[in-house]
């Protein structure tokens, strides 16, 4: 009859002779991954591989779970290294596993990749909504890279001839390795803690696509959008896109490129502003010449409303006036005198002196009455008989009359 033993002593049995098969241990087994669960609290890996006819569990304790560059899915064909035991407490066999790659045409790093660009995508770290607008003339500009690097070097360079204005604040940060993942962040807050810089350069210049691969680091990209200065991604990378590329506001394809696209050219700033100076010239002699048109048509209103010249006004109409008066009135005292001199001319014409002056003689009355050819002279009248030049008393002797004259 066959020795009666315990469940235990049957599982450990059996697990000392898994473990012991040179087979089982340090062997590969490609499947695909079922039933994955990750274990937040221990950080350990559980799930099923399975082929098309059979499955065993597996188990991936967080010490080597760590080192997986990937999150392993449900569905994902992968290559397993590890060893083979039992479980003693639940009899279970299962694959202990120690190195997990991906089984096909991407490779573990690449599958990372895509899976932090598919998460950060989700969570909109890639939005154009999100993308902040680079300042056009910043003064002070912030460079996370390399302090002994050429990045530095190139973006002075750039600086230097077309916006020497602007002043470099250098955060330095190792820009290769694991080292930069850690570096590169902090770099980024220090900047954004200080204030001055107003737009952001993380540079690196070339190198292999091993070198550049830290730029894909899920913290450098979370620091890169939590960042509220505008950043610019300047990796002169083999690869084609980095994460850091995405998530920058700008991609720039090397730091010289990115202190060109964060800074005007001055020779085109001095034309710009020679053309500004020339029109804000004649904008002002335009606003000039105006002005004084407006100031003549002013004076002349003001002029025109003084008293004075209204004054002067009303003294040349007064003038005017009083001339044509004059005129008027000489035109009136000739015309009378004219009257008159026809006038005295009738009146000497008719006044007897004249007629006296001319030979002739008045008779009168004693009483100075001029005797009328009419009236009757009698004899033994007193006249007198007045001459241009004396008067005679005479007393008429006779009257004769003369024939030939009717009254």
């Amino acid at each position: 009859m066959a020795e009666i033993i315990s469940v235990t002593h049957l599982n450990r049995y059996v697990k000392n002779l898994l473990e012991r098969d040179v087979v089982l241990d340090g062997l590969a087994v490609r499947g695909e991954i079922s039933g994955f669960v990750n274990h937040y609290k221990s950080g350990h890996y559980y799930f099923s591989l399975r082929d098309e006819q059979c499955a065993v569990k597996a188990v991936m304790f967080s010490r080597d779970a760590r080192r997986v560059p990937f999150m392993p899915e449900n569905g994902m064909k992968v290559i397993l290294r590890g060893r083979v035991s039992l479980f003693e407490r639940d009899g279970s066999f299962q694959l202990y596993v120690e190195e997990m790659i991906p089984d096909g045409g991407m490779g573990a790093m690449q599958l990372a990749l895509e899976q932090l660009k598919a998460k950060l995508a989700q969570q909109g770290l890639f939005d154009a909504a999100h993308k902040k607008p680079i300042p056009t003339e910043p003064r002070c500009i912030g460079v996370v890279t390399s302090a002994t690097g050429a990045a530095l070097q190139d973006v002075r360079n750039v600086l230097s001839r077309r916006w020497p204005v602007a002043k470099i604040l250098l955060s330095p940060a190792t820009v290769q390795g694991q080292l930069a993942a850690k570096e590169i962040p902090q770099a980024i807050r220090l900047l954004e803690q200080d204030g001055r810089a107003e737009v952001i350069i993380v540079a690196r210049g070339g190198g292999s696509k091993e070198d550049l691969w830290v730029f894909n680091d899920e913290a450098i990209a979370r620091a890169a959008y939590a960042c509220k200065i505008p950043l610019v991604s300047a990796v002169g990378h083999e690869i084609d896109t980095c994460i850091l590329d995405l998530v920058a506001d700008l991609r720039a394809p090397t730091p010289s490129a990115a202190a060109e696209l964060c800074t005007p050219d001055r020779t085109q700033i001095m034309r710009k502003i020679q053309v500004l100076q020339e029109n804000i010239q004649n904008s002002m002699q335009n606003r000039m010449d105006l002005w004084y048109t407006a100031y003549n048509r002013l004076c002349g209103q003001m002029q025109a409303r003084q008293p004075k010249h209204q004054i002067d006004q009303r003294k040349q109409q007064l003038e005017q006036y009083e001339k044509r008066l004059q005129q008027m009135t000489q035109a009136k005292l000739n015309a009378q005198q004219q009257r008159l001199q026809a006038a005295a001319s009738l009146c000497a014409g008719l006044n007897p002196y004249q007629v006296l002056a001319r030979g002739y003689a008045m008779l009168q009355t004693e009483q100075r009455e001029v005797v009328p050819a009419s009236q009757p002279i009698l004899p033994q009248s007193k006249i007198i008989v007045s001459r241009a030049t004396e008067e005679l008393h005479c007393v008429v002797q006779t009257v004769t009359a003369k024939k030939g004259i009717s009254e």
